[in-house]
């Protein structure tokens, strides 16, 4: 007996001598000690102690171990409240939801009713796993029980009914909240983010500012992706006088939406400010600069601050390399193009649909359709999105037919066509004047493809019903849009009439683009071409009298041209560039040898009402002359010659071009705002379609 009796106190003082020690010091480092730990826990008797197993269940959770969590709580005779509150908040941490709603379902099975440290993980749960009926049933025993006062509780029911979609109901949960909290605040917003409804997001934030509550930077960011997805600038400026105010300004992700919302505001001045003004820049912040001065007209600061990013030793993401691209197909560079893209494994070009995109719509506006085609041909598994990126290319470049050919193989494939598809063949067929294919296409959009066509379509449709001559029904066609008219719309329209020179039809469409645009000098200066074209002096001498009056510029014509990887602009009649002698000299030289070949300058183009000399000079030295001509002189014999520029190709340019291409035997590609023109051996792409109307 007294062997048996000391035997006992000898286990026993082994048993509480280890819970001394595991309670002093329970740490673990990896799932081995946890184990050990548990098994010690079955040898010394302490299987009952729920405490000591909480530890351990808390320890796997951690770890994410939580199978073995499952299994230690299996052997757990008598769990309580917090053992069950343990693995359900573990389960949740770890994003076992479905699983931690089980554990919920059983512990009320057994009789336990939630506390405060329940409802707000099980409410997690129920929110990624959109389960709005249990939460229903949670939020009825939440009151039933007393904690609608409970903060924490109220909170994650904001958030489960903001994420079900159900804002009716959060705003009701909110707005019992005795205390509302930051956090409570930010879940509305963030509800309401979620289901579309910025505007109403931005306007809970201006109620919390008013309440005397400080924001923390989440909020920030989220009511500043809000501001972003409305174009909401007014707003985002007045968070950024906050974020100043309250010196949050060091705050990386704060910084970095306010760059994002002035960048797609258009506001690059002051995101820049922003941007310069932050001690510590992460490669989103440099990618959304640079997408932003690629997207609003700046290639060349959007491929400077490239540079400055790789001399930061950052490796551009693929949003940075996107940006880069597209500033390069907005120059025509195809040589930094491509080495733009060799900072990139192809492999991940070819993987990745958005910088393969990217990719083709850079070869194809640097007049590179073959390589643009041979990267579409090596993209697996090509979404829409890809597609429509080798027809919109196709079109640009002239390539009507094969972009019939495509149209047709996304349909064997089953890949259904949407609006941008369309705007696409549309383009196609209104470069090469295919007015059938044209009709037949926007027919088929509502009637074959159940598509509502957009006013992109209608613009294509007008264009091609107007150089095609067919003005007035061009206007009817108009005149039936379910919706207004806009710029693009009247444009094309006024482009037809200057074509066929309906001066008549031509200052009723003038007035209408006055009045959308009163300060765009396009329209002066076309309505002034018609009346060039016919002769009226007197008239386009008015309406260049009305822009000064007005203080309207007329946008001056630009090009620019890729030698060596360096980009060089031109000007009407510029003599700023170091070679511009021999530019210059090149240009008379042409001249005379294009004279002899029976080049007659077409002086039409020309605004003022001057002698033809006079007029012939100032064709002369319009800007893609002078690009082309330092091309010829900058450049190996057999090198293409690839041109951009700001405005349409005038009619004597492209003349002039075409011969130039014949007696140099080069390849000359010219990008204007509207289409590739590829000269070679005298002919053009067009067709000379597109060359029998400009715009000067």
């Amino acid at each position: 007996m007294s062997i048996f009796m000391n035997t006992t106190f000898s286990s026993l003082h082994k048993a509480l001598d280890f819970k001394k020690r595991l309670l002093q010091d329970f740490t673990f480092t990896c799932l081995k000690q946890v184990k050990n730990v548990h098994a010690a826990l079955l040898r010394h008797g302490l299987h009952h102690d729920t405490y000591i197993f909480n530890v351990v269940l808390r320890s796997s959770l951690v770890m994410g171990q939580t199978s073995y969590a499952c299994l230690v709580f299996a052997h757990i005779q008598h769990p309580n409240i917090f053992i069950w509150n343990t693995m359900i908040r573990g389960l949740v941490t770890n994003s076992c939801f479905q699983k931690s709603i089980d554990f919920y379902h059983s512990m009320r099975t057994k009789g336990f009713l939630p506390n405060d440290l329940t409802f707000p993980f099980v409410l997690r749960a129920c929110a990624q796993l959109l389960d709005f009926e249990l939460g229903l049933k949670i939020h009825n025993l939440v009151v039933k029980m007393g904690f609608s006062y409970n903060v924490v509780v109220n909170v994650g029911l904001v958030n489960l009914f903001a994420k079900c979609g159900l804002m009716e109901h959060a705003f009701e949960v909110f707005d019992e909240c005795p205390e509302k909290s930051v956090l409570a605040w930010t879940e509305v917003i963030t509800g309401f983010i979620g289901v579309g409804k910025c505007r109403e997001a931005i306007d809970v934030f201006r109620r919390l500012l008013k309440m005397g509550l400080r924001p923390d930077s989440f909020t920030l960011v989220r009511v500043l992706s809000a501001c972003i997805r409305v174009g909401d600038l007014r707003n985002g400026e007045l968070i950024d006088e906050y974020i100043t105010e309250f010196g949050m300004s060091r705050n990386v992700f704060v910084n970095t939406s306010l760059v994002d919302l002035y960048a797609k505001c258009g506001s690059m001045d002051k995101a820049r400010g922003v941007f310069d003004g932050m001690r510590e820049k992460d490669i989103v912040c440099w990618s959304a600069m640079i997408q932003g001065y690629a997207s609003n007209g700046m290639p060349n600061e959007a491929l400077e601050l490239f540079h400055m990013m790789l001399n930061e030793n950052l490796r551009p993401d693929c949003y940075a390399m996107v940006g880069a691209l597209c500033a390069c197909a907005s120059l025509g560079a195809l040589e930094y193009g491509e080495w733009v893209t060799n900072l990139m494994d192809k492999n991940v070009f070819l993987a990745n649909h958005v910088l393969a995109t990217a990719l083709i719509d850079m070869y194809a506006k640097c007049g590179s359709m073959t390589r643009a085609w041979e990267v579409f041909k090596g993209i697996k598994n090509r979404d829409r999105v890809v597609w429509n990126a080798a027809i919109s290319g196709l079109a640009m470049n002239g390539h009507v037919k094969t972009v019939l050919g495509v149209f047709g193989q996304m349909g064997k494939l089953g890949i259904q066509p949407d609006d941008n598809t369309f705007v696409g063949l549309l383009s196609a067929c209104g470069h090469a004047g295919l007015l059938g294919d044209g009709r037949q296409f926007f027919d088929s959009m509502s009637h074959v493809f159940a598509l509502t066509p957009t006013i992109e379509h209608y613009g294509c449709m007008v264009d091609l019903l107007g150089r095609a001559g067919l003005l007035d029904e061009a206007h009817q066609l108009i005149k039936s849009m379910p919706f207004k008219a806009n710029v693009i719309v009247w444009g094309a329209l006024l482009s037809g009439c200057r074509l066929h020179r309906d001066m008549k039809l031509a200052e009723y469409v003038l007035k209408e683009l006055i009045a959308l645009e009163p300060w765009n000098s396009g329209n002066y200066v076309l309505l002034s071409n018609i009346y060039s074209s016919g002769k009226k002096w007197d008239d386009a001498s008015t309406i260049r009298l009305i822009m000064k009056e007005k203080g309207i510029q007329k946008v001056h014509g630009c090009s620019w041209i890729e030698v060596r990887g360096i980009v060089h602009m031109f000007l009407v009649g510029d003599n700023c560039h170091p070679s511009s002698e021999k530019i210059y000299g090149k240009i008379d030289e042409l001249s005379r040898d294009l004279k002899s070949s029976g080049y007659v300058p077409t002086t039409d183009y020309v605004l003022f009402d001057i002698e033809e000399e006079e007029k012939e000079h100032f064709l002369c030295y319009h800007s893609e002359k002078l690009a082309v001509a330092f091309g010829l002189i900058s450049t190996a014999p057999k090198d293409a010659i690839r041109v951009v520029k700001n405005l349409r190709i005038c009619g004597d340019c492209h003349e002039f071009i075409k011969i130039i291409s014949r007696i140099t035997g080069r390849e000359i590609i010219v990008r204007d705002t509207s289409r590739f023109h590829c000269f070679t051996e005298g002919q053009c792409s067009c067709k000379d379609y597109w060359g029998r109307s400009n715009t000067s």
